[in-house]
């Protein structure tokens, strides 16, 4: 907490620490009488967030695993397709298949990064190696945009040339198989993503529902091609690349929100609360949240009354601390600053949030 700002006798205090928030439990308990409280508060301490660490790897593997199966169910969709592709010479199944393959590649640089994150922080990456989800999806956006371009590229040039489609059976089956196998591995990701929040795994999930509905859009040029229109394959296969174009933009949203550590405004909402209710709270300040990989840290300033003990201010700071972590899901880490109002009873607002107008 930051006190003494303008004279008062709130003492500077800053901490961020883990907790174990198992029934109002703590690893330690604070020692009782004023001595001791007071070395309490001047000795360096940490709480070990048991559950929420616990939790943040649990994360992980369970992301890892959602990666693994669907790096098999889609490798083996994409091989099956490419079979067919051989077969029938089919652009929009090509198409297709390419962007199954790179999708399932995907879990490669994501699976990379959720081991990454189980690193724990050092002197030179003191917040840990979170981030790397976040550079993971700045991949996967670059690996949509190539198979749009190569997709797009494919079907010019069978308009250009064009070349007759055979075995359109097969290409149906595999058209279906690429759908249920797309739908089944987004439903998957996102609902990983959302739970671990994750944001690169979800956008991988949005990716992979596209390339479902895409695989359906391939019957149609089978259709057309079984109706005698040899054009209707390479126009398919350039509606495939406009829906691929559609789910990278959506992608590229997402990461660039998330590079740029913006939170769902709801969260911060459900802080400001959380932190009015704690009592001995006067007001509210400055509070600010950013995702670190899928897990959440804050930093917020409390009003206090000016009147306080040092050790009055430092409980008051963890109760604070401790009203965010059990309110916000995936925090994992706040830090408190404490400020104080005027002797004569002025608030004095520190760094207050700007208003929805204002922002």
């Amino acid at each position: 907490m930051d006190g003494n700002r303008g004279g008062g006798s709130t003492p500077t205090h800053d901490h961020d620490h883990h907790h174990d928030h198992g029934h109002g439990h703590h690893d330690h308990e604070h020692p009782r009488g004023p001595r001791r409280r007071l070395a309490h508060l001047l000795t360096p301490h940490g709480h070990e967030a048991a559950d929420k660490v616990d939790a943040a790897m649990e994360a992980s593997r369970e992301g890892m695993r959602t990666l693994w199966i669907s790096l098999a169910v889609l490798g083996a969709t994409a091989a099956l397709q490419a079979v067919i592709v051989a077969l029938s010479g089919s652009v929009a199944l090509l198409g297709d298949t390419v962007h199954n393959t790179a999708d399932a590649l995907t879990a490669v640089p994501l699976g990379i990064a959720f081991v990454l994150g189980r690193r724990a922080a050092n002197r030179r990456y003191t917040y840990g190696y979170g981030r790397a989800e976040d550079l993971a999806g700045v991949l996967i956006v670059a690996v949509i945009a190539a198979s749009a371009a190569f997709a797009a590229w494919t079907a010019i040039d069978r308009l250009l040339h064009p070349r007759e489609v055979t075995h359109l059976w097969a290409v149906c089956a595999a058209a279906l198989t690429g759908f249920a196998g797309n739908e089944w591995v987004a439903r998957l990701r996102i609902r990983t993503g959302r739970r671990i929040g994750s944001a690169a795994l979800v956008a991988d999930g949005l990716h992979a529902r596209t390339d479902g509905f895409t695989s359906l859009a391939v019957l149609l040029g089978a259709a057309g091609s079984a109706s005698g229109l040899p054009a209707a394959d390479p126009v398919v296969g350039l509606l495939i690349t406009l829906a691929i174009l559609l789910v990278l933009k959506d992608a590229a949203r997402e990461v660039y929100r998330r590079l740029m550590d913006c939170v769902d405004p709801a969260l911060v909402d459900t802080a400001e609360r959380a932190l009015r209710e704690v009592e001995g709270v006067l007001g509210v300040g400055q509070l600010r949240m950013r995702w670190i990989g899928h897990a959440l840290r804050a930093e917020a300033d409390i009003v206090v009354g000016p009147h306080l003990t040092v050790v009055q201010a430092h409980e008051l700071a963890l109760a604070a601390e401790h009203a965010l972590i059990h309110a916000i899901p995936r925090m994992t880490a706040a830090t408190v600053h404490t400020d104080h109002t005027h002797a004569h009873g002025g608030d004095r607002r520190p760094h207050a949030l700007p208003s929805a107008a204002e922002s």
